[in-house]
């Protein structure tokens, strides 16, 4: 089988289940606890938020450990604008883009429908980029927080993070980004963001841990409550082995960025202009050049995108149609429609996601797709 769906989630490195096993099973310490087997399991907590803000150049404490990107999403949102204007009530207002994952969208309905905030969706062009200077127009005195995906997770295109952050900063507002899909192929450090949301599964770590970076001058009312860990913004008992996990692999993956990027962009490259040419109705979704050095999403008008996956997946080659958290909807991909993407075409696209360590011939690759998308048209 060859599993290209890096950006639903990734299999567990070997070192990082390692790195875990001895926390599941030996030193398995409630961190808050006051007694030496607790303490050794703060010490290990605490090393892992240090490296976690290692690789973020942020401080050790701006690091909240929360149960994935989706909470770390959350947590983001609805706390720095929900502190905000508890300090101002002017604060009325949040901005993000129709094109972001389902978290954020949802999050920042919850903040219109029980808090009355002002939702302001920011356009994308056809590539799926937002433009600074329609944000700068868009952020002001009434803004409590702007929330943008570093890297789309359908279509892989990346955001000029430094360029908004640069628009927030005029009016003091903080920007959150949505690094889930970053992590691992795009620099983390120096963008001007505020906050961070990342995932552990996305980059080698298990399922069921994330992180939300905010920086310490940010105001931020947390969502659960109860004996105030991770500083009073996130309580509950921390997953120590699984911190621990998601600190190895964020590292491991910094470590392998700049390789990796260049060598599987190549490969992606290669795998796109085999397709473009062997399936004639074939569109490449996102940006050309600004994207994901992994990511390859298309369109195939006159097919069906599910019926497209079932076929490659009968060869071997298992993939998918856009988020994982939208799977088996018959509703048009919100990213394509936002981008303009008809509703029609939209329910045509297929989503080919590379992780790291992934190695396959491009062109047998396109092959197994030519044949499919032709297999689901002759309706074989």
């Amino acid at each position: 089988m060859l599993y290209l769906d890096h950006a639903a989630t990734t299999p567990v490195r070997p070192e990082v289940l390692a790195a875990m096993m001895p926390l599941l099973t030996e030193a398995y310490g409630n961190p808050s606890s006051h007694h030496t087997v607790g303490e050794q399991a703060a010490g290990v907590l605490a090393d892992a938020r240090t490296r976690v803000a290692l690789v973020l150049g942020m401080r050790a404490g701006d690091v909240v450990f929360t149960a994935g990107g989706t909470e770390a999403n959350n947590l983001a949102i609805k706390g720095i604008a929900l502190a905000a204007r508890a300090a101002d009530p002017a604060k009325h207002q949040v901005i993000t883009t129709p094109i972001e994952h389902e978290s954020v969208l949802a999050s920042c309905d919850y903040l219109r429908r029980l808090h009355g905030f002002e939702v302001t969706l920011l356009g994308v062009d056809a590539t799926g980029r937002v433009d600074p200077q329609e944000l700068a127009a868009a952020v002001g005195p009434q803004t409590a927080v702007v929330s943008v995906g570093y890297a789309n997770n359908e279509v892989g295109t990346v955001q000029d993070a430094t360029a908004l952050a640069a628009a927030c900063a005029v009016h003091r507002v903080p920007l959150h980004l949505d690094a889930v899909q970053a992590a691992g192929w795009l620099p983390l450090a120096g963008t001007g963001a505020a906050a961070i949301s990342l995932a552990g599964h996305k980059v080698g770590a298990p399922k069921g841990i994330g992180v939300l970076a905010i920086r310490g001058r940010v105001p931020l009312e947390p969502l659960v409550h109860g004996g105030g860990q991770e500083r009073g913004r996130r309580s509950g008992t921390e997953n120590v082995a699984g911190a621990v996990g998601l600190a190895l692999a964020l590292a491991l993956a910094e470590e392998e960025r700049a390789e990796a990027a260049t060598r599987v962009a190549a490969m992606r490259e290669a795998f796109v202009d085999a397709v473009l040419a062997a399936v004639p109705a074939a569109r490449l979704t996102g940006h050309p050049v600004e994207r994901l050095p992994g990511t390859a999403s298309f369109t195939f008008a006159g097919t069906s995108g599910e019926a497209v996956l079932l076929q490659l997946e009968r060869h071997g080659v298992v993939t998918s149609s856009g988020s994982a958290c939208a799977a088996g909807s018959d509703e048009p991909s919100h990213v394509l429609v936002a981008m303009g993407v008809p509703a029609d075409v939209a329910r045509t696209a297929v989503r080919f996601t590379f992780g790291h360590g992934v190695t396959v011939d491009p062109r047998a690759l396109a092959a197994a797709v030519a044949a499919a998308v032709a297999a689901v048209r002759s309706g074989t």
